[in-house]
C-alpha cells in the first residue's frame, strides 16, 4: 500500500484552475458588452451592469462546483472568493450600484493580504494552507516569505483597483481585470519561482508554480 502511494502520480491541475478563476469574469464582460445600450444612458447602463452581475454571480458558482467535481476539492480562497462575488453582488443588484461589484476586489485582496501577512508574523505559512497544496521539496522558510511576498502583493492589488474605480468608467475598469490584474498577477508568480528554487523547489514543479497561483479575485 505504501509503495502504491508513493508511486501513484500527482494530480495535475492545468490551466483549468485559471479557467476557473477568470472564467466567470469572462462571462461578465460578455453579458455586459451584449445588453450595453448602443446610446449610453443611466438605465441601459446599470441594466447591463445587473445583467452582467446575475451572469457572474451563476457563473462563480458553477466554476466552484466544477472545481469540486473536476479537483475532487474547493480550496478555502476559492469558496471566500465564490462568497464574496455572491454577496457583493446582491447588494449590486438589490441597490442598483455597480460601486459594490467594483469594491468586491478590494474587498478580497485586503482581506488576504490581511490574513497572509498575519500568518507571516505569527510564523504561520497560511498560503500552503490556502491552496491546499505543498509542491514538493519546498521548506518553511520559503512557503513563509511566500506567503508574506503574496501577502504584500494582495495589498498593492487592493490599492490598484480602488485607484482605477476612480480613475476609469466601468466599461474600462473590466478590462482592466483582464488586462492589467491578470498579466501582474502571472508576473509576480513568475518573479517567485527563483527564491522558491533556492527553498528547496523541484524544476519540475517550478511549471506548477504558474499554474496553481492564488486566485486574483476576479
Amino acid at each position: 500500500m505504501d509503495q502504491q502511494s508513493e508511486t501513484k502520480p500527482k494530480p495535475k491541475s492545468g490551466w483549468l484552475n485559471i479557467l476557473v478563476d477568470y472564467g466567470p469574469l469572462l462571462v461578465f464582460l460578455g453579458v455586459y458588452k451584449f445588453y450595453q445600450p448602443p446610446e449610453t444612458s443611466t438605465f441601459g447602463e446599470i441594466a447591463a451592469v445587473i445583467y452582467g452581475t446575475i451572469a457572474f454571480m451563476i457563473a462563480a458558482v458553477i466554476a466552484l462546483a466544477f472545481s469540486k467535481l473536476k479537483f475532487g476539492h474547493v480550496s478555502p480562497m476559492l469558496t471566500l472568493s465564490t462568497a464574496l462575488i455572491v454577496g457583493f453582488g446582491g447588494l449590486t443588484i438589490w441597490l442598483q450600484d455597480e460601486r459594490f461589484i467594483q469594491f468586491k476586489p478590494t474587498a478580497i485582496y485586503a482581506l488576504f493580504g490581511v490574513l497572509l501577512i498575519g500568518g507571516w508574523l505569527r510564523g504561520k505559512a497560511l498560503l500552503q494552507i490556502l491552496l491546499e497544496a505543498a509542491f514538493e521539496g519546498v521548506d518553511r522558510e520559503g512557503w513563509l516569505k511566500l506567503s508574506r511576498n503574496w501577502g504584500f502583493f494582495f495589498f498593492a492589488l487592493a490599492g490598484l483597483n480602488e485607484v482605477l474605480v476612480r480613475m476609469m468608467d466601468f466599461e474600462g475598469w473590466l478590462w482592466a481585470k483582464l488586462w492589467v490584474f491578470m498579466p501582474l498577477s502571472f508576473l509576480f508568480t513568475f518573479s517567485q519561482i527563483p527564491m522558491l528554487l533556492k527553498h528547496g523547489l523541484s524544476f519540475e514543479d517550478a511549471d506548477e508554480v504558474l499554474k496553481d497561483e492564488p486566485p486574483t479575485g476576479s
